[in-house]
């Protein structure tokens, strides 16, 4: 029998290797969802592929498995990344650097990305392409804001980004946090959603923070009714979560 003696004085073993991780999964045709990724605080990442590009909506982990399959997209077409918030920067310095894909932020969060290659900013609304519309929605960060997304495989789906939350299966609200920049703003910016949203739009919701309470489902679906039904008013009183 091996004595503690010689157990201590064995090397030590190599450290295990890095986990090798997985590659997004489809949700629809033409839209895949990341695992949730620790750098960004448990966020979500999504890629969206439209007619003309490929569009990550905020960072995934970039494992080596994650990073292989947007390195394989990046080499057969054109894309860009959009950061919804400050909370899904992630590694956005070391994924430019292996897809090349130009940034778009907006302009009140530019400068967490100092010096960064090819990133473009916008104020309060930006079309990236035909069918791809950004809008400006500050509360829960500065520079927050979504993505709509019409005339792609997907259909006509809005990223949130942190805007709203999963409240359950099928829903989703605004939440008051410690961490939240502004809350009445946030309402404001949700009441400029539903002006902004062509009628009848979007049919789901892809957001960008805990999905687990969707118990396994990716999208919510019936976007244009949810959003209609948020009673802005009550949700002022609402208290800060945790508190």
């Amino acid at each position: 029998m091996e004595s503690p003696v010689m157990r201590r004085m064995q090397p030590p073993s190599d450290p295990p290797p890095a986990a090798a991780g997985r590659p997004p999964r489809m949700v629809r045709p033409g839209l895949w969802l990341f695992a949730p990724n620790r750098d960004s605080q448990g966020g979500s990442a999504w890629l969206l592929e439209s007619q003309a590009l490929d569009v990550l909506v905020d960072l995934p982990a970039l494992s080596p498995a994650e990073s292989d399959w947007l390195q394989q997209r990046a080499r057969l077409r054109p894309g860009w990344i959009v950061l919804t918030g400050r909370q899904g920067h992630g590694r956005c310095r070391v994924l430019q650097r292996q897809l090349g894909w130009p940034v778009l932020v907006q302009e009140q969060e530019a400068y967490l990305l100092p010096d960064l290659p090819a990133c473009h900013t916008f104020a309060a609304e930006r079309q990236l392409a035909e069918g791809l519309r950004l809008l400006w929605t500050p509360g829960p960060t500065p520079g927050a804001c979504v993505l709509h997304a019409s005339g792609a495989a997907a259909g006509d789906g809005l990223f949130c980004g942190r805007l709203l939350v999963p409240l359950g299966p099928d829903r989703l609200g605004p939440l008051r946090r410690p961490g939240t920049f502004h809350w009445f703003r946030q309402l404001a910016s949700l009441e400029q959603l539903r002006r902004w949203l062509p009628p009848g739009s979007p049919d789901w919701i892809a957001s960008g923070a805990a999905l687990g309470g969707l118990r396994g489902a990716a999208l919510v679906g019936s976007g244009a009714a949810l959003l209609a039904r948020l009673d802005l008013q009550a949700l002022r009183q609402q208290p800060v979560e945790g508190m």
